[in-house]
């Protein structure tokens, strides 16, 4: 198993793509701890779960604790819509705190064990949707995301020295409980959803465990000379 012996952090785990990355890397032997703001979305897992609110600073140190895991994935993160005169304030504090600021957290949590132990993986859910391309009425969602890929290639020059990779991962539409409210939120579910597909070259969204897949890889050995990168997976949209 490609993850044997390793323990992993995972944020965001109770649905979508958390969930499946929660899923295979319990399935590739990592000793897993599953958090998530709504705890009753992490019933099933075979795992250690716990309620976390990566807003809260405090509550994502005491739940990394001092020793940290070997490998730590920020899957946390909201998609807000509309143009930057749509977006308001809230809206923009609301992102940069949860997709950018949690983030930054929870490496600032898990950084000192992996030095102590002179090696670690971490992995930050960022998108396509960012500074790899502009989605409509994205904004203040694609800012953020692109915050967190600048995020995560400082902090992969700041500690490459030290055995720790950070790596990002930066997919496109992905089938998820969120898409669908997304979706729903517009008015007509069916339109918007062949909307979605016709946008991605190969005529379909993505699957979480596509996502996960790639997780999995991220956080192995086998990613053992990858470090700093944005890894897009997103059915060739970037590329159209």
């Amino acid at each position: 198993m490609r993850l044997q012996g390793k323990r992993a952090f995972i944020t965001a785990a109770g649905q979508g793509i958390g969930r499946a990355i929660a899923e295979g890397y319990i399935r590739e032997g990592a000793t897993v701890i599953a958090t998530d703001l709504n705890a009753d979305l992490l019933a099933g897992l075979d795992c250690e779960t716990q309620a976390l609110n990566v807003m809260d600073k405090a509550a994502v140190f005491d739940a990394i604790g001092p020793a940290g895991p070997d490998i730590l994935v920020n899957c946390a993160g909201f998609v807000h819509a509309g143009t930057i005169l749509e977006a308001t304030d809230d809206e923009f504090d609301f992102a940069f705190g949860l997709n950018v600021k949690g983030q930054f957290h929870t490496m600032q949590a898990a950084l000192p064990g992996m030095l102590e132990r002179k090696g670690g993986s971490i992995v930050n859910i960022a998108s396509v949707a960012g500074s790899i391309l502009a989605a409509p009425g994205r904004c203040v969602y694609g800012a953020s995301k692109a915050a967190v890929i600048g995020l995560t290639k400082s902090v992969a020059v700041d500690y490459v020295k030290d055995g720790i990779r950070v790596n990002c991962i930066c997919p496109g539409t992905v089938d998820s409980p969120s898409l669908h409210d997304r979706l729903r939120a517009m008015g007509d579910y069916d339109e918007a959803r062949k909307a979605f597909e016709a946008r991605q070259p190969m005529g379909r969204i993505g699957t979480p465990e596509e996502i996960a897949h790639l997780a999995i890889y991220l956080g192995s050995d086998e990613s053992a000379f990858t470090t700093g990168q944005a890894h897009v997976i997103d059915g060739g949209w970037a590329a159209a």
